[in-house]
């Protein structure tokens, strides 16, 4: 009798110590696969504080709330069932999906530098609306559906990363991804959105210190919006022209990655202690080029076809 439960409790130990290994790995992997979306995540959260502007301060948050709320239901509720349903029976197709995710990326970025240039600074066109509630809601719709898209990459990146995993694995993964960006994404929105407000709470207290950082992130939050929004572009070129490198390199096409490799090298070779440093940074810089070279083509036929499209319609109305 002892002999058996001291067995039984040898068994139970060692599976014990198996669900915790692959608790650690599941884990790790999700930490992993959420690390290689970061690109992405940082263009969410640069897009997403415009979609709250021009409301009053006592709707920000709950507009938040319901962004983030549509944003979850993307990832986990339809998003998670799609992508292992797809690792189950179409795992070929997630590289070639990848890369269209990436290629999109690269033409959104391409196209805000291509406005800037341009000097044109006009947002989203909300229809004209009689009541707050209903502009509100088409705000937040817009938003959930520009989420769709940035959330379907960073499911695929995570995906891609657990492919080889266990389907029950691969959808533990994914969901921690899903929720742990959800939450980090719109709990820096919430913060970039409330800064100024915070700034004038401290600019009204009685510290001359604390005053002074009131007032410099009253001051500071048109800065701070301005860099978060380059960071977004050059996250999404950088991120969108990695994706289609290492996809050509899984079709066996060594160019331009080889190229792109060998520059890094060299110049980590030439900066000694910060090498590794430099590496990541030649190596993100040409990817974001390579994509922004991408993304000026596919907005240069996107704006030929619809011209073309405009043109025809306009003939035809003349006729």
């Amino acid at each position: 009798m002892p002999t058996g439960l001291v067995a039984l409790l040898d068994d139970i130990a060692g599976i014990t110590k198996m669900a915790a290994a692959s608790l650690d790995d599941v884990t790790a992997a999700a930490g992993k696969a959420g690390s290689k979306a970061m690109g992405v995540v940082v263009d969410d959260a640069a897009v997403t504080p415009r979609y709250v502007t021009d409301f009053h301060p006592d709707r920000e948050l709950p507009i938040i709330w319901r962004i983030a709320m549509g944003s979850l239901r993307n990832k986990i509720i339809i998003l998670l069932p799609a992508a292992l349903l797809l690792s189950a029976f179409l795992p070929w197709l997630i590289t070639p999906l990848l890369m269209l995710g990436g290629a999109f990326l690269c033409f959104e970025g391409a196209e805000k530098i291509l406005h800037a240039l341009a000097g044109d600074h006009a947002e989203e066109e909300v229809p004209m609306f009689d009541e707050p509630a209903e502009v509100e809601q088409a705000k937040v719709a817009g938003a959930i559906r520009t989420d769709f898209i940035l959330s379907a990459e960073i499911m695929a990146i995570a995906l891609n990363d657990v492919a080889d995993k266990p389907i029950w694995e691969q959808g533990v993964v994914l969901a921690i991804v899903g929720v742990a960006i959800t939450v980090l994404v719109y709990g820096v929105v919430a913060l970039i959105v409330k800064m100024d407000d915070i700034g004038l709470v401290l600019a009204q207290r009685s510290t001359a210190m604390v005053r002074m950082i009131g007032r410099g992130l009253v001051k500071g939050m048109p800065i701070i919006m301005r860099t978060l929004a380059i960071v977004g572009t050059a996250a999404m070129l950088w991120v969108g022209g990695q994706i289609i490198v290492h996809g050509l390199e899984t079709f066996h096409i060594s160019e331009p990655a080889h190229s792109f490799h060998a520059a890094a090298h060299w110049v980590a070779g030439m900066t000694g202690p910060l090498g590794g440093l430099f590496d990541w940074l030649v190596n993100a810089t040409l990817a974001g080029i390579f994509g922004l070279v991408i993304g000026a083509i596919i907005a240069f036929v996107v704006t030929r076809i619809a011209n073309a499209r405009n043109g025809s319609a306009a003939g035809g109305k003349a006729a």
